[in-house]
């Protein structure tokens, strides 16, 4: 049995919110860089959907940026 466990997320693509948290910054900051081609993304579900941003382009993100990957509260 577990007690007070924790999910896990795989190292899959970040929600528009754990991007927010992980940066430090408003979730209508990272919309906007979505919508600029500021930061990778990909939409999923039907109709309007969600956007989910790879590792991989939040990664670069904080590059062209100077933000430390250890300074990222997600794992690359």
């Amino acid at each position: 049995m577990q007690e007070n466990s924790t999910p896990v997320r795989p190292l899959g693509a970040l929600k528009v919110k754990d991007v927010a948290e992980a940066l430090g910054i408003d979730k209508g900051t990272v919309y906007a860089a979505v919508r600029t081609g500021l930061l990778g993304s990909y939409r999923v579900g039907a109709g309007r959907g969600t956007y989910r941003i790879p590792r991989s382009a939040l990664k670069a993100y904080a590059d062209e940026r100077g933000i430390p990957a250890a300074e990222l509260g997600v794992a690359l």
